[in-house]
């Protein structure tokens, strides 16, 4: 294996939980849990185990700036906000979205972490603008870094190769891991691992906003790219990519039914939080297909829960739980 640059400020490995009361209400395959949502950096998060390779690569370029985007509530941006902080970078954010009158949840921390923080109102401006802010710190004799969207480079999917890595190692055995996909890098990182660890269950990304051919093709490519940072490239096809996009109609961030029942029952039947974008939907989609019968009754599903939950507390949210 090549070597590979990584700053360890994530708290690893993540436990696993069994969720015996969640099991016996739904009537379905047996659930666990993998909790990165306790990594760590800032009320933790899978981003946390991406912006471990990616501060690396950061720091080893000499970068004294961190540049990322997201939306106006983004778990990523919060995350890399605070790894900016705990490795004494500056930090600049391009969020899209109308800011909270009161700062809360996701954007009141960017803000605690001392972020500069420039606001667009589409994300068709994202890129424009991203390239803008660049090329400023650039100009003013800074050296910026790039943070790709959701830490989803070959760089940024490290994170979760090493994730497969150590939980094959913590020896639980399950027939499918589930889990929300989105920009594609926690999906092509598990995905490269389930191929070279020899992990025989599947891997079933839960789509939060991406049509499934045009993820499924996005995961594909990203894990082979990020197969090149280990040794020799390992080619992946559409295929090879276990998605569903049957939950994300409603479109990104808009909370349902689907995920305020499934935030409703892992809070009153576990006593876990999940958030109103990513794991509640992930998790909704799961509980969906488990009264369908997609899976064996005799199986175990573990639920990675990715994190997110200071999302729980943004104003358009709090109201609509309930």
């Amino acid at each position: 294996m090549k070597e590979i640059k990584r700053c360890r400020f994530a708290h690893l490995p993540t436990p696993i939980e069994a969720l015996p009361r969640l099991t016996a209400h739904l009537g379905g395959p047996r659930l666990l849990i993998k909790r990165d949502d306790q990594t760590g950096l800032a009320f933790g998060g899978n981003k946390t185990r991406k912006l471990e390779f990616l501060v690396a690569e950061a720091l080893a370029q000499g970068a004294t700036t961190l540049i990322s985007a997201g939306a106006i509530q983004s778990n990523h941006c919060r995350q890399t906000a605070a790894a900016a902080a705990r490795f004494g970078m500056e930090c600049i954010l391009i969020l899209n979205g109308e800011p909270p009158i009161d700062p809360s949840a996701n954007y009141l921390l960017d803000r605690l972490f001392a972020a500069e923080i420039v606001t667009i109102s589409a994300r068709n401006d994202r890129a424009r603008v991203l390239n803008e802010t660049f090329e400023r710190v650039r100009q003013a004799g800074k050296n910026p870094y790039l943070v790709p969207y959701g830490g989803s480079s070959p760089t940024g999917a490290l994170g979760y190769f090493f994730a497969m890595e150590e939980f094959v190692n913590q020896g639980i055995k399950v027939d499918w891991i589930v889990f929300g996909s989105s920009s594609g890098g926690t999906h092509a990182g598990l995905v490269l691992g389930q191929r070279i660890m020899g992990f025989p269950g599947k891997v079933l990304g839960i789509s939060i906003d991406e049509p499934e051919s045009a993820l499924k093709k996005q995961v594909a490519q990203l894990a082979a790219e990020t197969s090149e940072r280990l040794g020799p490239r390992i080619d992946f096809t559409p295929a090879d990519v276990l998605a569903t996009a049957q939950y994300c109609q409603a479109g990104y961030g808009v909370l349902t039914d689907l995920e305020r029942e499934a935030i409703q029952l892992f809070a009153r039947q576990e006593g876990l939080l999940l958030d109103p974008v990513y794991t509640g939907r992930a998790a909704g989609g799961m509980i969906d297909l488990i009264r369908k019968g997609y899976f064996g009754k005799e199986e175990t599903i573990l639920f990675w829960h990715t994190g997110g939950q200071p999302a729980l507390f943004a104003d358009n949210y709090e109201r609509d739980l309930f």
